[in-house]
């Protein structure tokens, strides 16, 4: 599986993540992003020993898109902290069943069951609920499908599919959480396309953006940077 780099300096580097890559190794021993460039920067610096790399954020094993680590300590303590303070512009594209308009903002209380890592909404006051709270744009709209650009305010598991699945727009693709209007083997068709953050040493901003592929239903859209 070869790399895909969009940025890289001294200190971070984002990459686009492939679909149905983990981040990090997990049960099924499959390759997985964090090891691949770990191997990368061994190969490409000539570092011997042991090669420090940061993992700062996760994106959920079916979905792509763009994902910064951090090549240093002192870069992954600071964008750890920007991200726990919501300092850093995270941006996804999803086409959901449905049509939808306008703008929106999404609300929900939600739970975890770790024994079957799956997620749902719950009243406010059920034991353990957490807040879920997301905005979103309508972009398009074909046949019975909306392209929504989509921001998190906060970082719940799955938090995306959980929440248009209760609004009745599930993601195209989901298997989990809509498998009444999906078939098996669809590909879920969630992306991260935008990440921004301040540079953890520099007084700049670095800002990625990057489109998904042009595959069934992303090619339904008129996708340009």
């Amino acid at each position: 599986m070869d790399l895909k780099i969009i940025y890289e300096d001294n200190h971070t580097i984002v990459v686009e993540k492939p679909a149905n890559t983990p981040v990090q190794e997990d049960a099924s021993k499959d390759k997985d992003l964090f090891t691949m460039i770990k191997e990368y920067i061994k190969v490409t610096y000539n570092k011997p020993g042991n090669v420090y790399l940061g993992l700062v954020h996760r994106l959920d094993r079916p979905t792509a898109g763009l994902i910064v680590f951090a090549k240093t300590s002192k870069a992954a303590s600071r964008l750890s902290n920007a991200l726990r303070l919501r300092q850093v512009e995270r941006k996804y594209l999803a086409v959901v069943h449905g049509k939808l308009e306008g703008t929106g903002k999404l609300v929900d209380y939600m739970v975890k069951n770790k024994k079957t890592n799956t997620s749902r909404v719950v009243p406010k006051d059920y034991r353990d609920a957490k807040k879920a709270v997301l905005t979103y744009e309508v972009l398009d709209t074909v046949d019975n499908f909306s392209l929504v650009s989509v921001e998190l305010e906060t970082g719940r598991s799955h938090q995306i599919r959980v929440q248009f699945q209760n609004l009745g727009h599930p993601l195209f693709g989901d298997q989990r959480y809509g498998q009444d209007v999906n078939k098996v083997g669809d590909q879920l068709a969630l992306f991260a396309y935008e990440l921004n953050y301040k540079h953890p040493t520099q007084n700049k901003m670095i800002e990625t953006l990057e489109m998904p592929p042009s595959v069934y239903p992303w090619n339904l859209f008129n996708l340009e940077k």
